[in-house]
């Protein structure tokens, strides 16, 4: 049910035109509540289970992700090269034993992607386009993670731009509300929409 609201969300915003904040939907908190596979971030600390052990970063894999995402919104190659290769070290560093079998799981399905895409723009450093052109596929990844592992504590925000990976469209988190395109960046950095809040 999830995807077909997402694809149909998807399509509606690909045939209409950027403008940018001013065609910002309505926040929404995150409603995956009635997928039972997936604890929705919003109410993480009743539902996520919790890593059993201290030594697993989510946290820090997040924020790698934003330091990354927020390089991209500033055109700035160097830097998110040194945000992906602080991930690849977050992710290689995560020790999977701590963690409860269903959080295992799910780690193991997303964390060699997110691994693969980070080390594609880390070792890219100063060539903006490739960078964006590999953060493109951290769009399911991390939203998967965060449903999975909570949102570190911190109100999140699932935003969408339609004219993204050649007109597909393409999501993102961000710590902000302000709409600060990774995709696009200083070009148009205020093209997209918020679809989910993630408290």
């Amino acid at each position: 049910m999830k995807k077909i609201i997402f694809g149909l969300a998807l399509a509606a915003m690909t045939f209409s035109a950027c403008n940018g904040n001013t065609a910002k939907s309505a926040d929404t908190t995150q409603s995956t509540a009635d997928t039972p596979t997936a604890a929705s971030p919003q109410s993480a600390a009743d539902t996520t289970v919790k890593p059993s052990g201290t030594g697993f970063p989510s946290k820090q894999i997040i924020a790698a992700y934003l330091q990354l995402k927020n390089a991209l919104t500033q055109d700035n190659g160097k830097d998110a090269a040194t945000a992906a290769g602080a991930l690849v070290t977050t992710l290689s560093k995560a020790d999977m034993k701590s963690l409860p079998q269903a959080q295992m799981k799910a780690y193991m399905d997303i964390a060699d992607d997110l691994k693969e895409n980070a080390e594609h723009s880390s070792e890219k450093a100063g060539k903006i386009d490739h960078a964006r052109e590999r953060f493109i596929p951290f769009r399911e990844d991390m939203a998967d993670f965060i449903k999975a592992f909570g949102n570190g504590g911190q109100t999140l925000y699932r935003d969408f731009c339609p004219m993204a990976d050649n007109g597909k469209g393409a999501i993102w988190i961000s710590e902000q509300q302000a709409i600060k395109n990774p995709y696009l960046g200083k070009a148009m950095p205020t093209c997209g929409t918020v679809k989910e809040t993630i408290r």
